[in-house]
C-alpha cells in the first residue's frame, strides 16, 4: 500500500477557517429576516472568499459559515439547504471567476461569475423553500409552495446585488495590498 500525504496545507485550513467565520460574522451583524429567509451581507464574503482563495476554498467557506449562521440564529430547518446551496455558489462564483487565464482578475468576468452564483443562489432557494413549506412543514401542497415561495425572490435579488456592490471594492483593496 502506498503512503498517501494528504494535499491539505496548515494555511489551506487558516484561510477556509477564516472565511467561514468572517463569512458568519458578515451574515449576523446585519440581517433583516424576511417572509421565509433572511437578508443579509454574508453574499459579498462569498464573493470575495472566491476570488482571493478560488472554487474549493470558498465552497467550503461559504457553505460552513452560512450554515452556522442558520444553525446558531434558530433557521435550523434551511441549514442543510444553505449547506449545499452556499458552498455551490462559492464553486461557481470561483469556477467562473478562475476559467481561462482570468485568474479572479477581470472585473467584468467577475461579476458575470458573481451574477451566475447568485442566479444559482436565487434559483434554489425558491426550490428549497417549496420543499420546506411541503414536504418539512406540510403546510401547503407544492403548487401553493411554489407561488408562496415567489415572495423571497426579490430579497434574493436584493442580496445579491447589495452582495457584487460590496464585494467588488473589497476585492480591489485586498487584491492591490496583497500584490504589493
Amino acid at each position: 500500500m502506498e503512503n498517501r500525504v494528504s494535499s491539505i496545507k496548515t494555511i489551506d485550513i487558516v484561510q477556509i477557517s477564516l472565511m467561514a467565520a468572517i463569512t458568519f460574522i458578515a451574515t449576523s451583524v446585519i440581517h433583516i429576516p424576511t417572509f421565509m429567509g433572511v437578508l443579509h451581507l454574508g453574499d459579498s464574503m462569498i464573493f470575495l472568499s472566491a476570488i482571493l482563495f478560488g472554487r474549493k476554498k470558498s465552497a467550503i467557506s461559504s457553505a460552513v459559515g452560512m450554515c452556522l449562521f442558520d444553525l446558531m440564529t434558530g433557521y435550523t430547518m434551511w441549514a442543510p439547504f444553505t449547506f449545499v446551496i452556499k458552498g455551490v455558489m462559492g464553486y461557481i462564483a470561483g469556477s467562473i471567476a478562475y476559467r481561462k487565464n482570468y485568474e479572479g482578475n477581470n472585473s467584468f468576468n467577475n461579476i458575470f461569475a458573481f451574477a451566475m452564483a447568485g442566479i444559482w443562489m436565487i434559483v434554489a432557494y425558491y426550490i428549497g423553500g417549496a420543499v420546506i413549506l411541503t414536504f418539512i412543514s406540510k403546510d401547503f401542497a407544492l403548487t401553493q409552495a411554489l407561488i408562496i415561495s415567489l415572495k423571497d425572490i426579490p430579497t434574493n435579488i436584493l442580496q445579491v446585488v447589495g452582495g457584487i456592490i460590496l464585494a467588488l471594492p473589497l476585492i480591489t483593496a485586498l487584491k492591490t495590498k496583497i500584490n504589493r
